[in-house]
């Protein structure tokens, strides 16, 4: 896995611009400390707070973090409902934070399944900040990447039947404008947390070209710095989508 060597937090010429965070390895934090799984959540919902806030200074516009997956219902009862209650309470603890320092924050995924209270504090956090630009927040809950491919072709589906798309329209910019992230720009960089060298299901259509650090450290103890040196290592990378170097 990468080695991670920590630098500063200043903004590196070539930034990401959307930087994409698979936050994983709570449950192992706390395991190794004699703890439960909630309490290394409860440690990761901290750490968010300190990625986004260096956003800015890093040159990140947009930040990406995967906080429940479609998947993620398998896990026992206890642990799904101790994290329903965790989303509910960062967002009515963080609110007036995140609008009083210009986040702009949006939720992905399938909110049907999630409570009326949670889907309704998510309503409200995202219209009390759709006035802020300086960072764009999207925060993945309830959302698969496969799901979501799913839903959005069916919304084309029903354009075709109604008449309003010609299938001889339809092409690779087409289904974009369908999916959750229609309004965000793809992500230039993905981090995965904790050891795991895979994608587990987010952002499939998105990531298509995007470059990916997949590091050692676990989430809750993911810092700035180490944030920032992933970054400036995005800098040194040759992104050349499929063509030959000149």
């Amino acid at each position: 896995m990468a080695e991670i060597v920590r630098l500063g937090t200043k903004a590196v010429a070539g930034a990401p611009r959307h930087v994409a965070i698979i936050m994983d390895g709570n449950g192992r934090w706390a395991t190794m400390r004699g703890r439960p799984r909630l309490f290394g959540h409860h440690a990761g919902a901290k750490r968010v707070r300190e990625i986004v806030e260096a956003c800015p200074d890093l040159g990140v516009k947009y930040l990406t973090i995967f906080a429940f997956s479609t998947e993620n219902w398998k896990r026992t009862q206890v642990e799904v409902a101790g994290l329903m209650s965790l989303f509910r309470r960062y967002i009515t603890r963080e609110a007036r934070a995140l609008f009083e320092e210009g986040v702009r924050v949006r939720f992905i995924g399938d909110r049907l399944r999630l409570d009326r209270k949670l889907q309704a504090l998510m309503d409200e956090l995202e219209t009390l900040t759709g006035v802020n630009d300086r960072v764009h927040l999207t925060i993945a809950l309830n959302y698969g990447g496969r799901d979501e491919v799913a839903r959005a072709t069916k919304r084309l589906a029903q354009d075709v039947a109604a008449g309003r798309l010609n299938p001889a329209d339809v092409d690779e910019e087409t289904l974009p404008r369908y999916l959750d992230t229609c309004v965000l720009p793809d992500p230039d960089l993905v981090i995965r947390t904790s050891g795991e060298a895979r994608i587990s299901n987010f952002l499939l259509w998105q990531s298509a070209y995007a470059e990916y650090e997949f590091i050692d450290t676990l989430w809750p103890d993911f810092t700035k710095e180490i944030f920032a040196t992933l970054v400036a290592r995005f800098g040194t990378r040759d992104r050349r989508y499929g063509g030959a170097k000149p």
